[in-house]
Formats: structure tokens, sequence, C-alpha cells
């Protein structure tokens, strides 16, 4: 008699859920045990550095007193301690003025100790956020907004990529979900996920479709993605009947329910009965942003001080 193993269990769960035979029991991606990894990663990293002379250096510029704004940066100060990077916040008030920012990005971009500099988005409405991302220069631009880093992950060639679709490929790779070949659906076009993402997918060898607020039937779109990622911001914008069984589903909103409970742009607790892969929120995306902000860091200084970067 035939012995069969879990794997074979889980591979026969993965067919049946592909051929809607049967309700598809979910692998949830675990961001936070995989941002976990990387920070490790990076820890070493900048310890190689620091034998070196060289200790990375990040600068996290915040302007106003939003709370969520306020979290994050904190969250990353305390991220750059665990992993040896030095941190600098430099905090300006609302009111602050575009010259004053300008003035002390171009500070920031001639001091040594820094080899990366954040400027935390979104920005009060009476600054120019386009002016203060292409004040930051290039080579310590760790976010990857800079027109010149867009322009190199378009051609395939990027020197730093940004944050949170940085952070998706990295989950994908090390939960060895394959993207050449692959229908990858993104739903939203902002310049900080959705384009860069689809970049990202292509340079994948990924087959890449956009969706916005002004594509027409959506479902019809979301329905053949093998993976569907979601940046769009509204809770539980994608219902069970927008995703394909089988499908890796990939959830970068962060909301609040009518409850005020976290949740994301996906209905988790529906579609994980179809997808083969999703990731939660909280818990699965967002852990992945300050990770790749941080190995962005160790190669910025890596770059600036002419030692080799291995892609």
């Amino acid at each position: 008699m035939a012995v069969f193993g879990p794997g074979w269990l889980i591979a026969l769960d993965r067919v049946c859920c592909k051929k809607g035979w049967m309700a598809c029991m979910s692998k949830i991606i675990n961001g936070k045990a995989i941002s976990a990894e990387v920070k490790a990663e990076v820890a070493v990293e900048a310890r190689k550095l620091k034998k070196r002379g060289i200790i990375p250096g990040l600068a996290v510029v915040l302007v106003g007193n939003d709370p969520a704004s306020r979290i994050y940066v904190n969250n990353k100060k305390k991220a750059c301690a665990a992993t040896g990077i030095y941190s600098e916040e430099y905090t300006l008030p609302e009111t602050a003025k575009q010259e004053e920012l300008l003035e002390l990005v171009s500070r920031l971009n001639r001091k040594k100790e820094i080899n990366g500099i954040l400027v935390q988005l979104p920005l009060p409405n009476s600054l120019n956020e386009d002016a203060v991302i292409e004040t930051i220069d290039p080579m310590k631009d760790v976010d990857a907004f800079h027109p010149s880093n867009v322009g190199r992950i378009s051609i395939g060639n990027p020197r730093f990529t940004p944050c949170t679709p940085a952070g998706i490929m990295e989950m994908l790779h090390r939960e060895s979900i394959s993207i050449e070949g692959k229908h990858c659906v993104v739903v939203g076009r902002s310049n900080i996920v959705g384009k860069p993402m689809a970049m990202l997918f292509l340079n994948a060898n990924g087959t890449v479709t956009i969706c916005h607020i002004k594509t027409q039937n959506l479902k019809y779109y979301c329905v053949q993605a093998d993976i569907l990622v979601s940046a769009v911001g509204k809770p539980k914008f994608i219902t069970e009947d927008m995703v394909k069984p089988g499908a890796v589903v990939i959830d970068v909103g962060m909301n609040r329910s009518s409850n005020g409970k976290l949740c994301g742009d996906v209905d988790f607790e529906k579609v994980q009965q179809k997808a083969s892969y999703i990731t939660p929120v909280p818990g699965g995306v967002g852990p992945m942003t300050i990770a790749m902000l941080l190995k962005n860091t160790v190669t910025a200084a890596k770059l600036q001080n002419g030692i080799p970067v291995l892609k």
C-alpha cells in the first residue's frame, strides 16, 4: 500500500484549488517572519561594513505631526538601531516653507555620514513633493522615487527599488513563487506602489496588467490574475468573486474597517478560501517595507564607497 506524506496532500490541495474542485487552503505569507530574515541579513552586511570603517547612515525627514507618519518614522528608527544602521531624524513644523525643506535636503546630500535620505510622505499640501524628491541625490534616494532611479527601474537596471514593491518581490522569491510567464494584475497605479510594482513584474518576465480608477469591468481583469496585487486603499475592495482559484493574492492596503479594525484591500476571510497564497493585514507587506528600506540603505553605503553590490 502506498504511503503519502503531507507534501502530497499540499500538492493535491493546490491542484484541486486550481481546478475549482474544492475550497483552497491558502498559505498565509508571513511578512513579519520574512522581514526578520531580511533584517538579520542587513545586520550582517552592516557589521561587515563597520569592520571597514563604514557605518551606514539614514536620515528621515518628517514634516508636520501626522500620527501615522510619526508611527512609521519611529518604527524605522527602531529598525535602524536593531540592525546597526546610524539614523538621524529631522522634524519640521506643518508650516515649514518649501525653501526650508529643500535646503535641509541639500544639506543632507552633502553630509558624508548620511548614505540614505527619506522624506516621509505625504507632505502638507503647501509643499511640492515632486520638487523635494528631485532635490534628493539619486545615490541617496533609498525610496527610489527620484526620476533617475525610476528610469533605471524601467530599463531593468535599478540602483534601488521602491521599498514596498521590492518587499513584495522578496516575499514571492522566498516563497518560491515564480513570476516568469505568469499574468500579474496590479490594481492601483501610484508612483509609490502600482507603477514600480508593474515594472518589477515585467523585469521578472511576468505578463502585466495595470488597473486603476478608470478601468472598466475590473473583475474581468482580476479573475485572470495568477498574481494579484491590490494597492487601492479601500477596505475589502477585492472580493471572492474577483479572484481566480489558486491565485497568489498580495494585499498592500492599510485601512480601517467600519468598526475601527485594521484591514487591507482584500476580503481576507473569503478570499483565503480561494487563493493559493495570501498576505494578511497586518503582518504581511507592511513589515517588508521597512526591511527593504534598511537593505537599500546598506546598498547606498556600498555604492558610495565603491563596494560591489550583488544583484
